[in-house]
C-alpha cells in the first residue's frame, strides 16, 4: 500500500511539475565538482565520526581535492553526523556493513578519481596541507613510485617457522627514501599505477591485517616503486583496530603473518636487491 501511494505522489509531482523549477545547470555548475582532482583522500571510519569531523576542515585546505568517507559499520548517529558533514559537491560517504578496511578501501579506491590517492585511518590528525603538497612533489619527481608512506617505512625480515619481523629505518625528520613497504596511514597511491599494475588489494588478507605489506611487495616485484616520507602525524585517539578489535587483531596477525611468509619468504633477496637499487639512484 505504501508503494501505491508513494506511486501516485510522484506521477502526480511529475504532471504538475512542482519539482521541475527547483534545479537546472546553473545551479550545478555552482556547485563546483570537480572531475579530475589531483588529491582523492579516502577515510575509514568506525564509530568515530567526531575524529573524521575534525580532519575535513584541514583536508578542504587543499581545494583541489574530493573526500571520500567510508562509514564502516558504525552507529546510526556517527553515520548521520557523518551525512550531515560532508556538504562539499566533491565530498562522498560510502557506506559498508562492518567488513574492515581491506574491502572498502579497495572499493573506495575505484570510487575516487584523483591522480594520488591518500588512505587514511579515523584516528588521523595532522597541522597544514605541507604533507599533501610534499607528498604530490614526490611523485612527480619518481614517476614509477605507486606507494609512498608517511608513517613507517618498515624492512620486513622472515625468520623460521613462518615468523617474520619488521622494524622502520631511523630516518630525519623531512627525508626521503625508498624501503620495502610501509603501513597505513597516511598510505599514498598514484592511482593509474595501482589500478594498471596492482589492480587490487589481495582479499586473501580480508577482512584486515598485513595487506599494505603485501601490497608493497607485490609493487616492488612489478617494477615500480615504494616511497618512505615523514607526514608528521599524530594520533586523536586509539587506533580502531586496538580499540574495537584487538584480540581479532591477533588472530590475523598470525594467519596473515603466515600467509605474507608463504608468498615472500623465499624472495626476500630479490627484494633486497631491488629496495637497494632503488636507493642508490638517490645518492
Amino acid at each position: 500500500m505504501k508503494l501505491l501511494i508513494e506511486k501516485i505522489k510522484l506521477a502526480l509531482f511529475k504532471r504538475t511539475g512542482i519539482t521541475q523549477a527547483k534545479k537546472n545547470h546553473a545551479s550545478w555548475v555552482a556547485k563546483g565538482y570537480r572531475p579530475t582532482p589531483t588529491v582523492s583522500f579516502i577515510i575509514q571510519s568506525h564509530d568515530k565520526s567526531l575524529q573524521v569531523c575534525h580532519i575535513l576542515p584541514k583536508l578542504r585546505q587543499y581545494t583541489d581535492a574530493e573526500i571520500i568517507v567510508i562509514d564502516d559499520g558504525s552507529k546510526e548517529e556517527h553515520t548521520r553526523r557523518l551525512a550531515a558533514s560532508l556538504t562539499g559537491a566533491n565530498e562522498f560517504l560510502l557506506r559498508a556493513n562492518d567488513l574492515f578496511e581491506n574491502v572498502t578501501y579497495d572499493k573506495a579506491i575505484r570510487l575516487a578519481n584523483g591522480k594520488y590517492i591518500a588512505l587514511l585511518q579515523d584516528d588521523d590528525d595532522f597541522d597544514g596541507t605541507e604533507w599533501i603538497e610534499r607528498a604530490v612533489s614526490l611523485f612527480e619527481q619518481y614517476p614509477k613510485m605507486a606507494i609512498l608512506g608517511g608513517k613507517d617505512g618498515l624492512a620486513i625480515a622472515f625468520e623460521d617457522k613462518q615468523e617474520w619481523a619488521h622494524g622502520g629505518p631511523s630516518m630525519a625528520e623531512g627525508d626521503f627514501t625508498f624501503v620495502t613497504s610501509v603501513n597505513r596511514a597516511p598510505m599514498w597511491l598514484h592511482r593509474e599505477l595501482f589500478i594498471q599494475h596492482l589492480h587490487h588489494i589481495d582479499f586473501r588478507f580480508a577482512p584486515f591485517q598485513f595487506d599494505d605489506y603485501e601490497l608493497c611487495a607485490r609493487a616492488w616485484f612489478c617494477g615500480l616503486q615504494v616511497g618512505w616520507y615523514d607526514a608528521k602525524f599524530h594520533s586523536l585517539t586509539a587506533g580502531g583496530m586496538r580499540l574495537w578489535n584487538s584480540e581479532f587483531t591477533k588472530e590475523q596477525s598470525k594467519r596473515n603473518g603466515q600467509l605474507l611468509y608463504q608468498l615472500y619468504a623465499d624472495r626476500q633477496a630479490q627484494l633486497n636487491q631491488l629496495v637497494e637499487g632503488a636507493r642508490q639512484t638517490l645518492k
